[in-house]
């Protein structure tokens, strides 16, 4: 296993540490803007789209507003900050649902590609272009909290546990909501295939 220092991540208890730090010394918290606002900005990115990086940057910077401002809260007992973090900048993503589900719906309602260009395509190519609008459709349709929980899985890669921490709610509730969201996709894609 690389030493955290040789990877360049913190150790494990970093994160906890510089904020009891940043209680005294309120410049410390930039630390952690340091260490995580890249990973936050992707997911915020892949979460409000390509075409809203400015809205990414917005989420981002006030998601470490917000930490900062409930700094004091933080438990002190967890090491990383990501969770924290994560649920901080989907609360405010939330903002955005909307905005959001409007956009998965219109992704359903697009056209298939031209049959020539698509031809030419690799089948598993073919197949997620295919699909691409069915699943928009059943994103679309998942509940707020089913989709949050998904993309806290998939794009930010969170554990169960750290999604857990970060939705504020017990490991076995995301399991089942997890179970359940699998369900809900699987027979939305069923015809599809």
């Amino acid at each position: 296993m690389v030493s955290a220092a040789l990877s360049g991540r913190p150790t494990a208890d970093a994160d906890a540490a510089v904020i009891a730090e940043s209680l005294a010394e309120p410049d410390r918290f930039a630390r952690i803007f340091d260490l995580h606002a890249d990973e936050i900005h992707r997911y915020a990115a892949r979460r409000l789209g390509a075409d809203q990086v400015s809205l990414a940057d917005d989420v981002t910077a006030e998601t470490f507003l917000v930490a900062f401002r409930k700094r004091r809260s933080y438990d002190l007992t967890r090491p990383d900050a990501r969770p924290w973090l994560y649920g901080i900048a989907g609360n405010l993503i939330s903002k955005h649902r909307r905005t959001e589900t409007r956009k998965l719906r219109a992704l359903a309602r697009t056209a298939e590609p031209d049959g020539e260009a698509f031809e030419q395509r690799s089948v598993d190519r073919m197949d997620a272009e295919r699909l691409g609008p069915s699943l928009a459709a059943a994103l679309a349709k998942l509940g707020a909290a089913e989709r949050e929980l998904l993309f806290l899985l998939t794009w930010a890669e969170l554990s169960y546990e750290q999604a857990s921490e970060a939705l504020g709610i017990p490991v076995g509730t995301v399991r089942s909501r997890l179970s359940r969201t699998r369900a809900k996709i699987r027979s939305a894609l069923e015809g599809t295939r």
